[in-house]
């Protein structure tokens, strides 16, 4: 079944059986020291967004940079070689650290791949001469199929910020098989105009562009081409007699003048395009007017991912994306018709690309999908609350469909976790604020903290989640709050409500919320706030009664109200509205 794994992706990984993956396609951190993060943006557009630290985009040397050392050292790839040789010249910086947790999981991913999988590891140009070095170690240099350059974002001016180099505006994908025949599906790219309009420049009464094409046999009759008259010319053909009268009778084959030789109507919707090249420039870049946008600093286009997945697998074919983010390469994957696995070390990450294919494709977990490492039961909230406690408030945040309070940054929160946007009334979006306490040690004074912090923020609404049982004075602090009016109707004010009852089947322990935003809802309806403005008619410009600003310069100089039965001094044109046919 597909599956989403909540976790540190070496260890899943080791999970997977050889030889099972037929692709995998990875978007790793690229060791550049930014902080990618997940936005969170409020229903209503406003700037002021939330982020969480989804990944920082800089693994530096530590314990875990020591064991993945250690391990490909023993792992017996010739990968051990090159990583040794790099350390001796590195020592143990921030991007041998890099490279050491990238390779032992390399090592890992070329074991689950199948004999004619394929992988694709999508880089910059910070490290992709290391990685292509591991990568030509782990699976041998004849495994190498293509340096793929694509196209990320439009041209840009560097040296306005001081820069001194050429406009960086491509990412690397490097592309590596298992075997010798791995899985390939060619795939083509439009003809360019200039070519169309210079090649097939005739077209028929129907509309289909075609051009002309030499139909004699190469070789002549060395080559066995058979000898006979078409339309009154004797040459060696192409085709045998009896396929040639096919071509006629079906108006394919043309004679442009009398004795001229006749030549093959070939159509341009019958030709597949220009075979695609290493240099992808023309896919959409994605930019804030993007549908499919996330705020996502390091989302994909899913047409990348899907070009990718076309031409490297085959329907029914598993798909492996172990650093699966916002979950591109897993919704290409699901609308490709295959199999899917994606990793994640984030609770939030995991989330985001659940609640994307339920939009996507109205999926059920347990039917269609399911989802380990992020807990199912009592049970499992307990553990993760005392592995991680922030791991643990951050995924009860998801139970409601909350977003994090502070970018889901470590420190003090004053009874704040996050916040949950719902429609309040027609034109206005209102803020549930939540508190997650994962701890036995809960009391009304918590209730009380939260309640604070709803007054000091104008918040109608709060939510109280625990993972112990409340106190019957926690209960009643909560019932003194009142009800407030949210949605529509009457609502509890302070809603409390344990993990085990959220937990429940069919969310029957959901918060009496009105309709919420969860983080891909709240992003489509910011992006529709800021639609262009509406042009405005002559008739409606008319009608207003003054300018915002005076158009003279100067205080005293004001213009005066426009009377409104003064005429325009520019009449409206009328429409011009098209004839039939």
């Amino acid at each position: 079944m597909n599956t989403l794994y909540y976790g540190e992706n070496l260890n899943w990984l080791e999970a997977v059986p050889d030889e099972s993956v037929d692709l995998i396609y990875l978007d790793p951190p690229f060791n550049s020291k930014a902080t990618y993060n997940i936005l969170y943006k409020s229903p209503d557009g406003s700037k002021d967004r939330a982020q969480y630290k989804a990944f920082t985009d800089a693994w530096s040397w530590g314990a875990a940079a020591d064991e993945a050392f250690r391990r490909v050292m023993v792992s017996g790839s010739p990968a051990a070689g090159i990583l040794s040789a790099l350390h001796n010249f590195m020592g143990k910086s921030d991007l041998m650290a890099y490279l050491a947790m990238m390779t032992v999981r390399l090592i890992e991913m070329r074991r689950t791949l199948t004999a004619t999988g394929s992988l694709y590891l999508h880089c910059d140009s910070t490290a992709s001469h290391y990685l292509k070095a591991m990568l030509d170690a782990i699976f041998g240099a004849t495994a190498f199929r293509n340096e793929i350059i694509w196209k990320r974002s439009h041209a840009h001016s560097d040296g306005k910020q001081g820069a001194r180099h050429f406009g960086r505006v491509t990412d690397t994908i490097l592309f590596y098989s298992r075997g010798d025949k791995p899985t390939w599906n060619p795939l083509h790219v439009p003809y360019d105009q200039s070519y169309v309009d210079r090649d097939y420049r005739r077209v028929d009464p129907d509309g289909r562009r075609y051009r002309l094409d030499n139909i004699q046999g190469p070789g002549g009759a060395e080559k066995g081409n058979p000898y006979y008259e078409v339309m009154g010319v004797w040459r060696h053909w192409r085709y045998k007699p009896a396929r040639m009268q096919e071509l006629i009778d079906a108006g394919r084959i043309v004679q442009t003048r009398p004795g001229a030789v006749p030549q093959y109507k070939r159509y341009l919707d019958e030709m597949p395009g220009v075979p695609l090249q290493n240099l992808w420039d023309d896919l959409p870049v994605l930019n804030n007017r993007s549908k499919e946008v996330l705020g996502y600093p390091t989302q994909k286009p899913l047409a990348l991912l899907e070009r990718i997945i076309s031409a490297s697998s085959n329907p029914s074919d598993l798909v492996l994306d172990p650093f699966c983010g916002c979950g591109t390469a897993i919704e290409a994957a699901q609308k490709l018709g295959r199999r899917w696995i994606g990793m994640d070390i984030t609770v939030l990450a995991v989330d985001v690309v659940e609640r994307r294919l339920i939009n996507s494709f109205s999926v059920k977990r347990g039917t269609d999908y399911e989802v380990k490492g992020v807990p199912v039961s009592i049970e499992g909230a307990r553990r993760l609350a005392m592995d991680d406690p922030h791991e643990f408030q951050l995924w009860a945040l998801t139970l409601v469909d909350g977003q994090p309070r502070n970018g889901g940054k470590k420190g003090s929160d004053g009874g704040v976790d996050g916040v949950v946007f719902y429609q309040d009334t027609a034109n206005s979006v209102g803020q549930a604020i939540v508190s997650v306490k994962g701890g036995g040690n809960v009391g009304p004074t918590d209730v009380r903290d939260l309640i604070g912090t709803m007054n000091n923020q104008g918040a109608k609404l709060g939510a109280f989640l625990t993972l112990t049982a409340p106190t019957p004075k926690m209960l009643k602090t909560a019932a003194e709050a009142g009800s407030v009016e949210a949605g529509g109707r009457p609502r509890q004010r302070v809603q409390i409500r344990t993990i085990e009852e959220l937990l429940q089947p069919n969310r029957a322990g959901r918060l009496d919320l009105p309709p919420v935003y969860d983080i891909i809802s709240a992003i489509s309806a910011a992006r529709r706030v800021h639609k262009a403005p509406k042009k405005v008619s002559a008739e409606a410009a008319r009608k207003e009664p003054q300018m915002k600003l005076p158009i003279k310069g100067g205080k005293a100089d004001a213009q005066k109200a426009m009377d409104l039965n003064e005429p325009l001094l520019v009449s409206e044109r009328p429409r011009r509205t098209r004839k039939a046919g």
